[in-house]
Order: structure tokens, then sequence, then C-alpha cells
């Protein structure tokens, strides 16, 4: 019994080891860039050595790969948790929604990371299209859940300006608050 315990805090060790490496990966590829990272350079951000790392990570490309991966599959719970929350009224849901997928990603390093997973969709293959597609998804449904019926039909049409606004805003804006700011008078608008 006692190996069984040491054995499952091993795992939670080593997965909490990989997710501060992922974490640490993914900030320095925004800062440098996907061709100017190193497995050195993320070694020593994350504070493991390089043999260690290649341990976790065969190559750059499945550490890009496992960094994004984890970083939207996160996003995209985290909206569906948001989205499911019934008890508040869509707006304030869509707002929040909004801020988690793409609101954490505004600025000029959060910025970085967004092109470089524009810059790169070959290496992350279908996971730049299933997960905006999965987000896309839920706002449509969220939209149609609150909608009365006559609504219901443009709930789709809806949800894809509300992103294509949050995209342009995105782009125009220096920081999490004035995205947020923009996006609520913008949901406010579509909503009426």
């Amino acid at each position: 019994m006692t190996s069984e315990i040491r054995q499952g805090t091993q795992t939670t060790i080593s997965s909490d080891r990989r997710v501060a490496v992922l974490e640490s990966a993914l900030g320095t590829f925004a800062r440098f860039g996907y061709r100017k990272t190193s497995m050195e350079a993320v070694a020593q951000a994350a504070r493991i050595s390089r043999p260690g790392l290649y341990f976790l990570f065969a190559s750059k490309e499945d550490l890009f790969r496992a960094a994004v991966a984890r970083a939207l599959e996160e996003d995209i719970n985290e909206v569906e948790r948001i989205l499911g929350r019934s008890n508040l009224p869509i707006r304030d849901r869509l707002l929040d929604a909004f801020g988690q997928w793409a609101g954490r990603y505004v600025g000029p390093v959060t910025r970085e990371i967004a092109a470089l997973i524009d810059e790169n969709p070959d290496l992350l293959g279908e996971l730049v299209e299933a997960l905006p597609r999965r987000f896309a998804e839920l706002v449509t449904s969220a939209i149609a859940a609150g909608a009365k019926e006559p609504d219901k039909k443009i709930a789709a049409p809806l949800a894809q300006t509300m992103i294509s606004t949050s995209i342009g805003i995105k782009y125009q804006v220096s920081s999490r608050a004035e995205y947020l700011q923009r996006l609520a008078l913008a949901i406010d608008l579509l909503l009426r």
C-alpha cells in the first residue's frame, strides 16, 4: 500500500512537472518565436535539464504541439463550463467565455502566441481547426438555448459575427480590460 501511495505521489509530481514545463515552453515560444526557440532555452525557462526535457518530449515539434494543445484544451473546457452556467444571463456568459477564449491572448506577448499558432498550422494539425470550431458550436448552442423560437435560426450567424468581432477587437486593443469593454458593447448590440 505504501508503494501505491508513493507511485501516486510520483505520478502527481510528474504531471505537475510536465504542466510547468508546458507553461514555460509556451511562454518561451511566444517570446522568441518557434524557429528561434531552442530546447535549451525551454529547459532553462522550465528549470529542468535539457536531457530531462528530452525525456518528457522527443522533439521541439512535440513540445510545441503539447504546449499549445494544453493551453487551448484548457481554454475550451473553461468556456464550456462558463457557457453551461444557465443561472447567469447570456450576455455575461458570452462575455466571460470570449474573455477566456480570446481575451487572455491580448497584448504584446500574448499576441505573439496567437501569431505563432497562426504561422505554424502544420505543426498543430487539426487542433487549429477543431477547437475554434468547438468554440463556435458552444457559443451557438448557448445563444440558441437562450433565444425565443424565431430567433434560434440566427444563432449560428450571430455566433460567427461575435467571433469575427472578437478577433477584430483583439488586434486593435492593448489590454484585456479594453478588449472586454469593447466586446461587452458589441455583445450588447448584437443581442438586441
